[in-house]
């Protein structure tokens, strides 16, 4: 499996709510170590530098992504939030956020890891109560979770990410049809 991280989905939050990938079967953890997270903290440019990560961040961070993506799904899905996880969500952005600041070379942001989490933990209270909800969509890839903004002409967009999802089912549903035309 790919170990880097993927930005696909159009905000932070789902891409961050995504690091746990095809939750239905095999369920690849893209926080295997604290230096993972600290890398997607970075990639991501939630923060620019992070004071490195322990266990105890990760098990905080996973739990703040599961409550993400349970409350981004509940609301694709128009179902009520689920009270605990909107507790969780909720606990995260109270922290103080990683704050930018402004040098000769333009915006810096250096966090510690819970300030990282809350700048995410805020980014989808954001989108969760912004005007891009209609526009939540799930990937088609049955393999894959991730759920993106789909800014598309007509709302048509199938794949997280044609490099990530679409290149892969255009392939295979290409093999597909090529075995039914052949003797």
């Amino acid at each position: 499996m790919n170990l880097d991280h993927v930005f696909v989905c159009g905000n932070p939050a789902l891409d961050f709510a995504a690091t746990l990938r095809a939750r239905r079967s095999t369920r690849f953890e893209m926080f295997a170590a604290p230096d993972r997270l600290d890398a997607w903290y970075r990639e991501s440019g939630v923060v620019d530098a992070i004071s490195p990560s322990s266990e105890a961040d990760v098990e905080q961070a996973t739990t703040v992504r599961e409550a993400v993506y349970q409350l981004v799904t509940a609301r694709r899905l128009g179902e009520e939030y689920d009270t605990g996880a909107l507790a969780v969500l909720n606990s995260a952005a109270r922290k103080p956020p990683a704050v930018p600041q402004l040098t000769p070379s333009g915006r810096w942001t250096q966090a510690g890891p819970e300030e990282a989490l809350s700048a995410v933990a805020r980014l989808a209270v954001e989108l969760l109560s912004g005007p891009d909800v209609p526009l939540l969509k799930e990937c088609g890839n049955p393999e894959c979770t991730r759920v993106y903004i789909d800014r598309s002409r007509g709302m048509r967009r199938q794949w997280c990410g044609m490099e990530s999802c679409g290149n892969k089912i255009k392939a295979a549903a290409y093999r597909a049809r090529k075995k039914s035309v052949s003797p």
